[in-house]
C-alpha cells in the first residue's frame, strides 16, 4: 500500500512569550501536522526543526510562512532547499507564494543562490578593504588592550625592581599571569627580566 504525501509546516517563534498564532493561522490549512519551536533565529540548536527534517520522505512537502522563520540566512535556505530537493521533498513558503515544485518556485530559488552568492562576496569584499583601509590610517586592529601602558610600565617596575614575581602583581591588577607577560611583550619589555650583575669588588 502505497504511503499518501505529508505537508509538515515548521512553525518558529523567538522566546515562549511570543504568540505564534499568525504563522499558525496560516499555516493550518495547507499542512497535515504543525511543528512549533521556541528558539531564536541564530540559535545553533534546533531540536523540532532537526526532528521535522528528519520526518521528511519523498512526495512529503516541507511548509513555512516566511523564509526567515525556517532559516538563518539566504545561503541557509539555499543550501537546505538543495537538500530537500536531492531527496524529493517539495518545499513552499506561503508569504512569497513559492513551491519549487512548480518552474516558478525553481526559477526563484535560482534567483536566490545567485544573490546569496553575491551578497557573501561583496560582504568578504568590504571587510577586506575596511582592514585595509584601517591599517592605513594607523588603527589598532582587533580587540583593545586590557592594560594601559601606564599600568603595564608600573608592573614591570614592580617585577624588574622590586624582584616581586609577575602572578603576584597581575593578581594585583585585575588579570592573569600570562596576559601580563603578553603585555611586558607587546610593550617592547624584556621578559623575562635579564639578571643584574652583582657589584664586584674595588680594585
Amino acid at each position: 500500500m502505497s504511503r499518501s504525501p505529508r505537508r509538515l509546516g515548521y512553525i518558529r517563534v523567538s522566546t515562549r512569550s511570543q504568540a505564534p498564532d499568525r504563522q499558525v493561522d496560516a499555516l493550518r490549512a495547507e499542512c497535515d501536522t504543525l511543528h512549533i519551536e521556541h528558539v531564536s533565529a541564530v540559535a545553533d540548536d534546533r531540536p523540532v526543526f532537526d526532528e521535522v527534517m528528519q520526518r521528511l520522505q519523498p512526495g512529503d512537502t516541507f511548509v513555512v510562512m516566511d523564509l526567515d522563520r525556517a532559516f538563518r540566512s539566504s545561503v541557509d535556505a539555499m543550501l537546505i532547499a538543495a537538500d530537500l530537493r536531492a531527496h524529493h521533498v517539495a518545499f513552499r513558503i506561503l508569504s512569497l507564494q513559492v513551491d519549487t515544485t512548480t518552474p516558478e518556485g525553481e526559477l526563484f530559488y535560482t534567483l536566490l543562490a545567485a544573490f546569496a552568492q553575491f551578497e557573501r562576496r561583496i560582504i568578504s569584499r568590504r571587510t577586506r578593504e575596511g582592514l585595509a583601509a584601517a591599517r592605513e590610517r594607523g588603527q589598532r586592529l582587533g580587540r583593545p588592550p586590557i592594560l594601559t601602558a601606564e599600568q603595564v610600565a608600573d608592573a614591570y617596575r614592580a617585577v624588574s625592581e622590586a624582584g616581586r614575581p609577575s602572578a603576584s602583581v597581575a593578581a594585583e591588577i585585575g588579570v592573569g599571569r600570562t596576559t601580563l607577560e603578553r603585555a611586558f611583550h607587546d610593550g617592547g619589555y624584556a621578559y623575562p627580566v635579564p639578571h643584574k650583575p652583582k657589584g664586584g669588588s674595588n680594585a
